[in-house]
């Protein structure tokens, strides 16, 4: 049977407040893995950190998502190289270079992909603003040139960077399904058309938050149907810490993120069982007409 595993993001596990207190590494994943998630999000770019990481995790059942950030093909190799040694689910890519036309991007895609298969290690291109996939619509050139492109989808780097009009049309929903269907995991954040990411514990949020849970249901059955019957799903709950977070005079969130994560989680496992029919299927709350 499939299934969904939903991880937490160590940098969204980041307090940044005035009181000046982190948790360490430590601290975090035992926090984690205690709350019940089957993951964790980390940076796969330096050996001495992914060997202190891959320590802290041991004996949790905990699994990785590798995240790395190349600006060459050879940039690859060591988060590559690590996540053999240290073994990931997947390595999300966020492609640190922003050249203006697709044609320089393709060898840049092509040896990532050439890489990742000789190492036997899932590469996924993630969505991700001030990065080559920063545009919705030159990623979908993108994959226009390369229509089996593996992708990761964050969709709030879409969102706030078209700044959708709200209700979102049908030509906008029709270009996030096509994102959807080349999407093999996700990053769970909401935005809104001008912030990045917005509380989804306040009410007048609950609109944004709507719309991302039907993409994400989307995108959910999307990758049901073309996927193994054994076959998981990783959606990594990624509430960042400021700026990401909006912060009120004092500096400090106007909200509790770790509990916001929680929360999230229960939505999207929620969203799972009516993907699988285990539970009634949720009427969409805007048009999701197109693909």
């Amino acid at each position: 049977m499939q299934k969904l595993l939903v991880f937490e993001s160590l940098w969204a596990m980041e307090r940044r407040h005035a009181d000046g207190f982190e948790p360490s590494l430590e601290e975090n994943i035992a926090r984690i893995a205690a709350a019940g998630f089957d993951g964790i999000s980390a940076h796969y770019t330096d050996r001495a950190a992914v060997e202190r990481l891959n320590r802290a995790t041991q004996g949790t059942g905990l699994g990785i998502e590798g995240v790395c950030f190349p600006r060459s093909v050879d940039d690859l190799r060591l988060p590559l190289e690590l996540a053999v040694e240290f073994p990931v689910r997947h390595i999300n890519l966020q492609p640190d270079i922003r050249p203006r036309r697709v044609q320089d991007c393709l060898p840049l895609l092509d040896g990532w992909m050439e890489l990742a298969q000789r190492a036997g290690v899932p590469v996924l291109i993630e969505t991700h603003r001030d990065r080559m996939t920063t545009d919705l619509h030159f990623t979908l050139d993108l994959l226009d040139a390369r229509p089996d492109l593996p992708l990761l989808a964050d969709l709030s780097h879409f969102l706030v960077g078209r700044e959708f009009a709200f209700p979102v049309d049908v030509e906008n929903h029709a270009m996030i399904h096509r994102i959807l269907r080349n999407s093999w995991a996700f990053h769970g954040r909401v935005a809104s058309r001008e912030q990045v990411q917005v509380e989804i514990s306040f009410p007048q949020h609950r609109p944004w938050l709507d719309l991302f849970l039907d993409w994400w249901e989307h995108g959910f059955r999307d990758w049901s149907a073309r996927s193994a019957p054994d076959a998981q799903l990783i959606f990594t709950c990624e509430l960042g810490p400021k700026p990401y977070a909006i912060t009120g005079a004092d500096g400090d969130e106007l909200s509790d993120r770790w509990s916001e994560a929680l929360a999230l989680r229960e939505m999207v496992l929620t969203l799972w069982q009516r993907v699988q029919g285990l539970r009634p299927a949720r009427q969409p709350q805007f048009s999701t007409c197109g693909p």
